[in-house]
């Protein structure tokens, strides 16, 4: 693949599909967008979920069994804010809590989250350009059964058990893409929808105004769908899209991406459901997309990077 690709990413599943484009790509030739969405502030410090996780990913520090946090990690912060009769339900591990404590104390100096992801990649080791979607707040707000609930309030202290309505991007509307997202729009010859929930991961990048728009003219766009066989490989996207009244399907992740994706790549179970996605004005492609190993992401990555030759 020449130029420069652009992935758009969000969550473990996305984070896996990001490490294998980073180890098949030259550093200077990616550029990792990251929800912001989900961003919370938590014993006073400023949380980025979805930017960490591929942060630690990209470092080969996350935890393997999880997908998410660090590996070898302990909680001894977390047990002594629980004696002080702190809210603990979203878990904050001691090495973890580093990372918020560091990121938390460059925005007060009034560096830009921009400034503060990519002095924090640099000093895990990653070359590539990591970056949020905005340096403005957008929050994630699901309304549900048990009221309006901000994504992390839904996904980890209510265990994604509400019945969704509707979900919106508080803020979204003012928020510009970040510097590096903007540069990266311009320039991309590739985008990759990595396989993230398309209205928790995907949706709030996608709902910044002029990237829909920027996104529909950068050629070679692909998305790996995260629903196979009906069912999310994790998290509750399957569960949402039924909820809003979307098929629980590969085909109803693609109806999110219309008319700025040109390829859908599906596992072969799913193989039915091509025509459907054909009718929205994309290639569906059939193939192997779970990723279980290092391996099997560097091979959807060499994949997806291969698809405008094969074109």
């Amino acid at each position: 693949m020449d130029g420069n690709v652009l992935a758009l990413a969000g969550g473990v599943g996305g984070a896996k599909l990001v490490l294998g484009l980073a180890r098949t790509l030259p550093p200077d030739q990616l550029t990792i967008v990251v929800n912001t969405g989900d961003d919370e502030c938590f014993h006073g410090l400023h949380v980025s979920p979805d930017l960490d996780t591929v942060m630690y990913t990209l470092a080969g520090l996350s935890n393997p069994e999880t997908g998410w946090g660090l590996a070898q990690e302990t909680f001894h912060a977390l047990e002594m804010l629980r004696r002080y009769r702190a809210e603990t339900w979203f878990s904050l591990g001691d090495m973890d809590l580093a990372t918020h404590i560091r990121r938390t104390q460059l925005l007060r100096e009034g560096r830009s989250l921009s400034e503060v992801t990519a002095e924090l990649a640099s000093c895990l080791g990653i070359a590539e350009q990591l970056v949020p979607m905005t340096d403005q707040p957008v929050r994630t707000v699901l309304e549900t059964d048990a009221g309006d609930l901000p994504m992390q309030q839904y996904f980890v202290k209510h265990g994604s058990q509400p019945q969704v309505r509707s979900i919106r991007y508080e803020g979204a509307e003012h928020a510009l893409p970040s510097p590096s997202f903007a540069r990266a729009l311009n320039r991309a010859s590739m985008v990759v929808f990595c396989p993230s929930n398309p209205f928790l991961s995907l949706g709030p990048i996608l709902a910044i105004p002029g990237v829909r728009e920027s996104l529909a003219a950068v050629p070679n766009k692909v998305a790996v769908s995260p629903i196979i066989g009906g069912a999310a490989l994790r998290g509750p996207a399957a569960k949402i899209m039924a909820e809003l009244g979307y098929p629980a399907s590969c085909a109803g992740v693609a109806r999110q991406y219309q008319g700025i994706c040109d390829y859908f790549l599906l596992e072969p179970r799913d193989e039915g459901l091509a025509p459907e996605i054909e009718e929205l004005g994309m290639t569906p492609l059939v193939a192997p997309i779970i990723m279980q190993s290092d391996d099997d992401k560097i091979a959807l990555a060499n994949y997806v990077l291969s698809l405008p030759e094969l074109a």
